[in-house]
């Protein structure tokens, strides 16, 4: 992979991937990190794709402009923890706490992205494990490991050997929301499809799924424009 820069105002960083699958040339532009991609056929020129996105610059402009704007952390904002925005303010200790609706955070300014992601992670598992431990049980199954990551396609996943893993994002959903994923997840211990046998044991455990599913295609994106890196 290369990269190139679409000038402009403002300029616009792109991906140039080749690839022996593609038959011609493809843009994509994803909504989780702004990221701008073209995929290229092994064959074509370079100068042919620079004539094609110049003539797709508006288009990846206005792509670009409809995503949700990156949101920073730090002392004085306010985050989602369960569904409720949570204000975080200067702590002591050594950790984040949540303390009457706010979150205190300990140490500079710099270190505040940092105490609050891992606050969000420790929240994340306690209530994830809780929650698979309890639909393994209404179920009538048991799962393996369970695993935490920042993934961006699927907020959780299920192996044929019954491990799971879940997006460590979800606790910041409404916990309506984080429970129905784990009920997914774990109803694929029973069925590893997603046929009506396998819809009606969520529905069994969570008769709002859709409805929550519906909250995840509407509102997820807004979890992942929060970032925690620090430069």
């Amino acid at each position: 992979m290369s990269e190139t820069i679409l000038l402009g105002q403002p300029p616009v960083q792109i991906t140039l991937r080749r690839s022996g699958q593609a038959r011609r040339l493809s843009l994509r532009v994803s909504r989780l990190d702004g990221r701008v991609t073209l995929s290229m056929p092994k064959r074509v020129p370079e100068r042919e794709a620079m004539a094609f996105l110049r003539e797709k610059e508006l288009w990846i402009r206005k792509h670009l402009e409809a995503r949700t704007p990156d949101q920073t952390v730090g002392f004085g904002q306010a985050i989602p923890f369960l569904g409720q925005q949570v204000k975080i303010v200067p702590g002591q200790g050594r950790a984040a706490r949540l303390i009457e609706g706010q979150l205190h955070v300990p140490g500079a300014e710099d270190r505040v992205a940092a105490r609050v992601q891992a606050f969000l992670k420790l929240q994340a598992q306690l209530r994830l494990r809780a929650a698979s431990d309890h639909y393994a049980e209404a179920l009538g199954t048991t799962y393996g490991r369970i695993s935490l990551r920042d993934t961006r396609s699927r907020w959780g996943s299920c192996t044929s050997a019954g491990n799971l893993m879940y997006s460590w994002r979800l606790v910041m959903a409404p916990a309506e929301v984080l429970d129905y994923v784990a009920a997914h997840e774990v109803a694929h211990r029973l069925e590893m499809n997603h046929s009506d046998r396998f819809w009606a044991h969520v529905a069994r455990v969570c008769p709002n799924h859709a409805q929550h599913r519906a909250w995840l295609r509407s509102e997820g994106e807004g979890l992942h424009a929060w970032r925690f890196e620090t430069d």
